[in-house]
């Protein structure tokens, strides 16, 4: 009987040392966002595939690029060794003592909790090709699910399932991308026989009205609280279309009848989202829609690397969404160009949040705004990693890229409406 009690007193005392000296168990990984990541984009996809799952996510804004704070698992760090992304583990006192320092009086820090995967869409006809848009590119190599939608998803009402919609290189004013010089290609016959088709399908006269109609359910859609994303054409000629609502800016080349005489007294300024008093280009074979853009200057074209533009920093406690919006572990992007590649300052309306500018040039590479319930965030040029994309050129292989901050740009719009209760105060 002795030697039982005293056995026992031994082996509760044996583990209770083992218990002392034994490394406590990770209670939460952290995913650093700085230059020691070793794969930025995929550490998006693993932040997303963690709140799919249920898991909430601690977006710690302007802590080493935008770090990633999410409870420990193996289920976690098996999916975080799969995707090649680095990360920590971290005791509970750790994460703790981390929290504090990001949430700390006096520091341009915060602590964002992401809620909820958002459901994605990017609005995209079925002949374009994934390497045709940067945003589909970043969604498929950093492993995000996302649906492909177009018109007449659009208009029998799919967008009401989603809450971010990416808007590819549209041309919103019917005017087929102003790709004039490749109108006997079989390519631009073919995608322009099937806009007239699906236009007269719907009840529609020509192209531009069907794309006026759908722009119009976007615009509503930021209203009610989409979240709306945007690159190079499909951010002026969105504007360009809700602009001449009550007008018709597309050349007889386009459309069989010319423009309105008076289509500049009819523009409608008040409808758009981003953009005021800018002028539309009438030339049919200018290949400028409107004077909203401005490309890079000759010497830039002849050398990218004097190319660049640099993210604006906000306050993380008071303005949490461009927080989240120029998360990245550099602070200066190298520019790249597009059909749209820069927006002028002077027609980006009152309100609309600048978040990058080109320096020492009154144009803006980056911005975001809110209109309704909903907001637009709207990114120029074509491809952060290819400075001037033309049509027919091999696509962006981003596992070269994994860390290019350009596209971590785009991948932080797809993770900040995960923090819906999140507002931008003012």
């Amino acid at each position: 009987m002795v030697k039982t009690v005293f056995s026992r007193l031994c082996c509760a005392l044996l583990l209770a040392l083992a218990s002392l000296t034994a490394p406590a168990a990770a209670q939460d990984v952290l995913i650093p966002m700085n230059a020691q990541q070793s794969n930025h984009l995929k550490a998006y996809g693993a932040a997303y595939w963690a709140l799919e799952r249920g898991t909430n996510v601690d977006w710690l804004l302007n802590y080493e690029g935008g770090s990633f704070l999410l409870p420990a698992s193996q289920a976690l760090e098996q999916e975080l060794r799969v995707r090649g992304v680095s990360y920590q583990t971290l005791g509970g006192g750790e994460a703790s003592q981390l929290v504090a320092r990001v949430e700390s009086e006096g520091s341009n820090m915060s602590v964002v909790r992401l809620e909820k995967a958002p459901s994605i869409a990017v609005y995209a006809p079925g002949h374009a090709q994934p390497w045709d848009d940067a945003v589909r590119l970043a969604l498929e190599y950093a492993e995000v699910p996302h649906d492909l939608i177009y018109d007449r998803a659009v208009l029998d009402g799919a967008l009401s399932k989603y809450d971010w919609v990416h808007l590819h290189h549209e041309d919103f004013t019917g005017q087929f991308g102003k790709f004039l010089r490749y109108r006997n290609t079989s390519w631009y016959i073919e995608q322009q026989n099937q806009a007239e088709a699906l236009a007269r399908e719907h009840g529609f006269r020509k192209v531009s009205e069907l794309k006026l109609a759908i722009a119009e359910r976007f615009r509503s859609y930021v209203q009610g609280g989409g979240f709306l994303f945007s690159m190079c054409s499909g951010t002026d000629t969105f504007d360009i279309a809700l602009a001449a609502h009550n007008t018709d800016i597309v050349p007889q080349e386009y459309d069989g009848d010319p423009i309105d005489p008076n289509a500049m007294e009819q523009l409608d300024y008040s409808h758009t989202l981003a953009f005021t008093g800018f002028r539309p280009v009438f030339n049919p074979h200018e290949y400028e829609h409107s004077n909203i853009d401005t490309g890079p200057p000759p010497a830039q074209m002849a050398d990218p690397s004097l190319d660049y533009f640099t993210l604006f920093e906000f306050s993380a406690k008071w303005d949490p969404v461009p927080t989240m919006l120029t998360q990245n572990h550099v602070a200066t992007v190298k520019g790249f160009v597009g059909q749209t590649t820069s927006f002028r300052k002077e027609f980006i309306k009152e309100g609309v949040v600048i978040l990058a500018e080109a320096p020492n040039r009154d144009q803006a590479r980056y911005i975001h705004g809110t209109f309704g319930q909903g907001t637009f965030t709207l990114y120029a040029g074509h491809d952060p990693e290819d400075y001037q994309h033309y049509v027919g050129d091999p696509p962006t292989d981003l596992s070269l890229h994994k860390s290019s901050p350009g596209y971590r740009l785009i991948l932080n719009n797809i993770l900040f409406p995960a923090a819906r209760k999140q507002k931008q105060k003012t």
